[in-house]
């Protein structure tokens, strides 16, 4: 069985065998915003309310879900001070999906999984859509004999990452008072339940798609599902829609690897780090390279260049495409 840093497997366990169960928590925090959003979000819209659900949605998605929980504290793809990690992760934390902790468990596992020959359903998106839907929005997977979890002690024992993984339900209320005082119903169902619904509802379609039809430059030998890079969602995921590019590289801090593919969440990385605030980005040429990984594209001239320590951007240059 394939391993990864987090993930420790032995010949026992078993990424395909599992049991998907309705998760009470979890479902009815997100058909309560679901409702929210449907039955209450059209009749008091304003057009501050709608500023300020893309305000806060951009700022969660790319600062938070993008840049702090996935190319941060779960790849550790780049380095930047401990203040800007706790405010980027707790940004992240207030996407709604989970605390910082539950996300690497969630995203570690769902990693390890498809890298195996064959996965449940579950981890690989492999159902129809709507059964897809009900089950990442409203279930978990237990495994029958899943792998064990080494989460670095560094983040387990971090009292901040403890205190937001307990009450990451509750730091919702920092922006749910403010939003209510200053401008009533209409910015709290917009900038909370309007929001939350887009960004999970989001997370999932886009997760959907990704491990199930789009374009492909690479394929991983061996693993149970591969990632496509889905080109519509580029822009408005932040650059996580770029997945094929994910898979082939996880490491990468830039997602979007070609200059057609849009990666906003590298442009502000790469804006950090000329501000001198973000330093040792870890692009494709400067991981290990993977005997799995083999190129599926025809006529494909690839040259990827580090990040300058003065810093310019990265160019990844790709011909006939």
């Amino acid at each position: 069985m394939l391993n990864t840093e987090r993930v420790k497997a032995n010949a026992n366990t078993d990424a395909y065998v599992g049991k998907v169960t309705w998760s009470p928590g979890k479902s009815l925090w997100f058909i309560a915003n679901l409702f929210a959003a449907v039955l209450v979000a059209p009749f008091v819209v304003t057009l501050s309310s709608v500023g300020i659900f893309v305000v806060l949605t951009a700022i969660t998605l790319c600062f938070g879900h993008s840049l702090g929980m996935h190319r941060l504290l779960i790849h550790r793809s780049y380095e930047c001070p401990k203040w800007m990690e706790y405010l980027f992760v707790y940004l992240g934390t207030l996407v709604g999906m989970a605390g910082p902790i539950g996300m690497i468990k969630q995203h570690d596992l769902r990693d390890w999984a498809q890298r195996q020959s064959r996965c449940h359903d579950y981890l690989l998106h492999g159902s129809g859509m709507l059964k897809d839907a009900w089950w990442q929005l409203n279930c978990d997977l237990l495994l029958a004999n899943g792998p064990e979890f080494n989460i670095e002690e560094d983040i387990l024992s971090n009292r901040f990452y403890r205190f937001i993984e307990k009450t990451w339900l509750l730091q919702q209320l920092v922006v749910a008072v403010p939003l209510y005082w200053i401008g009533g119903l209409s910015w709290l169902v917009w900038g909370m339940s309007v929001r939350i619904v887009v960004s999970v509802g989001g997370h999932w379609l886009i997760g959907y798609f990704a491990h199930n039809d789009g374009e492909r430059t690479w394929r991983v030998e061996g693993a149970a599902v591969q990632g496509h890079n889905i080109r519509l969602a580029g822009l408005l995921s932040m650059g996580e829609a770029w997945h094929n590019n994910h898979h082939a590289f996880p490491g990468s801090a830039m997602l979007g690897l070609y200059t057609d593919e849009p990666d906003p969440g590298w442009w502000v990385l790469n804006a950090l780090h000329n501000l001198g605030l973000v330093k040792n980005i870890r692009l494709p040429k400067q991981l290990p390279a993977r005997s799995e990984l083999v190129t599926e594209a025809t006529n494909l001239d690839c040259r990827i260049e580090r990040v300058p320590e003065d810093c310019e951007i990265a160019k990844f240059i790709r011909k006939d495409r």
